[in-house]
């Protein structure tokens, strides 16, 4: 690609050739391997070939054009947008026109009167041209900005899930559940959901609040309930799992701990679809913060629910992935519980498989379902009299017909 500066001299030397050339034929070839060399098109090329043209001028001789916009209206529309937190062209420009005297008046903007007049002129891709190294500036500084406990964060190496290893028992994936209706204000019941990547075995817990001690005690008590031992801990970037009282704990019971990139839910997928299958769809989405609901859902978690998912409630893993043209095939194994899978596994002791299996026996699915029905019905029931509602019978799911019953409604209040 040729300079400006050698795009000039090039036509500077053809310009007499081509003055000097007879007949139309003649100059078209030459106008044919100039539009070649230069790239530019043929009308502007017969321009610059004329024997008056802007070749001979140099460029410090030739007309510039009148700025308007110098660099005091530059440095007062940087303080405006600094001040109305960094808006685009056309949003800033409307807040020129009608606050740039105020600012004025109030001393946030030192300016002259022009400068003051040009601000209410200047159209959005004026404002997004002249503030554009201001940006840039900005950006530079949060680019090299101090993160929120960098040394912690650097201890926990990041996974995606292709680097998770899903054959081996023990690669726990962890995540919380919010169930605080509408409103994320005040303390809250949560879910802590863990699930093991090679069988999909499920085990909850619930939490008031998301503390980090609390947290840590309730995967403490979810470990325990495993019939394999753990070998590594994956969650997400939340600061109840990011945190030196879990690390720490990680640390001294051998434990692997990684995390998902931020802002990236597949790196944990797993534990997000458990998230809706096992609790979601049976606890729904209301509020829950007090202690009679934790007791109901601590119970729930413990005893039949995990039950009915681990035993009765076969999961399908992916076993490949082809794209076809447009289209991607998935293949995945038969369907199996986690209970089978992990029958099945020679990682699971003799003695374990013995005690799962004398536990199936045992168990009756129907009459977990009927169980955890009924727990869901009084878990809804003690949410209706706390919120001193009318009562509605609820589905056998839990689950709202409609997006109004998710919200909380307010308490009616007598004005005397």
């Amino acid at each position: 690609m040729m300079t400006m500066r050698t795009r000039n001299e090039y036509l500077e030397q053809l310009r007499s050739e081509y003055l000097q050339a007879k007949g139309k034929g003649e100059r078209g070839r030459l106008l044919d391997e100039a539009e070649k060399r230069t790239g530019l098109e043929r009308k502007h090329l017969i321009k610059k070939l004329k024997p008056r043209s802007n070749l001979d001028k140099h460029p410090s001789e030739r007309k510039k054009r009148k700025v308007v916009y110098d660099n005091r209206v530059t440095t007062a529309l940087a303080a405006c947008w600094r001040i109305f937190d960094h808006p685009c062209g056309q949003r800033l420009e409307p807040l020129l026109k009608a606050e740039t005297e105020r600012l004025r008046k109030l001393g946030e903007l030192r300016c002259s009167d022009d400068t003051a007049e040009k601000l209410g002129k200047i159209s959005f891709r004026t404002i997004d041209e002249k503030l554009w190294h201001t940006k840039e500036v900005e950006r530079q500084k949060q680019k090299y900005h101090r993160k929120i406990h960098p040394l912690l964060y650097e201890k926990v190496p990041v996974k995606v899930f292709g680097e998770q290893n899903r054959a081996q028992l023990g690669n726990i994936q962890v995540d919380l559940v919010e169930h605080c209706g509408s409103s994320a204000a005040g303390e809250f019941l949560c879910s802590l959901s863990t699930t093991d990547i090679a069988t999909g075995w499920w085990e909850g817990e619930a939490l008031m609040g998301k503390g980090q001690e609390r947290t840590r005690e309730g995967l403490d008590r979810a470990r325990a309930s495993y019939p394999f031992c753990w070998n590594e801990i994956h969650s997400d970037n939340g600061k109840e799992f990011i945190n030196w009282h879990l690390l720490g704990y990680a640390e001294k019971e051998q434990l692997d701990f990684s995390r998902s990139r931020p802002y990236k839910k597949n790196d944990n997928c797993l534990v997000e679809q458990k998230n809706w299958t096992h609790v979601r769809k049976f606890v729904g989405y209301l509020r829950y913060d007090t202690p009679e609901e934790l007791e109901i859902l601590k119970d729930l978690y413990r005893s039949e629910l995990r039950l009915y998912k681990n035993f009765f409630q076969p999961v399908m893993k992916l076993v490949s992935k082809e794209r076809i043209k447009g289209k991607i095939r998935k293949k995945y194994d038969t369907a199996k519980t986690p209970y089978l899978r992990a029958m099945e596994s020679p990682e699971v002791s003799a003695k374990k498989k013995r005690e799962l299996q004398k536990i199936y026996e045992s168990l009756n699915p129907a009459e977990l379902k009927r169980t955890c029905d009924k727990k869901l019905n009084l878990l809804h029931k003690t949410y209706q009299q706390k919120n001193k509602s009318p009562k509605v019978e609820p589905n056998k799911k839990q689950r709202p017909a409609t997006v109004s019953s998710f919200i909380r409604q307010p308490t009616p209040v007598s004005v005397s």
